[in-house]
């Protein structure tokens, strides 16, 4: 089992694939670091050589910020909007949505299960 940037990923899959395994690398991302080192997309991960394992491990170091790195600055990019008091940092304070969706009717997942209102029915 292949370990890159403090993930492991799974050997029977292409390496394209394992590779979304880490956290801040997706299917294009994946793609281009496969190029990068020349590795063809029908080759999975039990059958890359440990040079091969480390030039992937150096690319991704080099290039890309992933898992914890990515991690804090998000949070700390939220926290940052939290802080300011804007109208973002105001949503996610109060655990809303963020991006402009209406709350009126929707919204279940962000705001939780929906709860009673007393004395409503008469």
């Amino acid at each position: 089992m292949a370990r890159i940037a403090g993930v492991n990923i799974p050997t029977n899959k292409r390496v394209e694939i394992a590779l979304t395994y880490i956290h801040g690398i997706g299917d294009t991302f994946a793609k281009k670091i496969c190029e990068k080192v020349a590795i063809p997309s029908v080759r999975r991960v039990n059958e890359l050589s440990e040079s091969e394992v480390i030039q992937i491990r150096e690319v991704i170091d080099r290039d890309y910020m992933v898992e914890g790195d990515l991690r804090r600055d998000v949070a700390m990019n939220i926290k940052r909007l939290m802080d300011l008091g804007c109208y973002r940092g105001l949503c996610h304070r109060r655990g809303l949505p963020v991006r402009g969706q209406r709350t009126h009717t929707n919204a279940r997942t962000r705001k939780g299960p929906a709860k009673a209102i007393a004395g409503r029915k008469k």
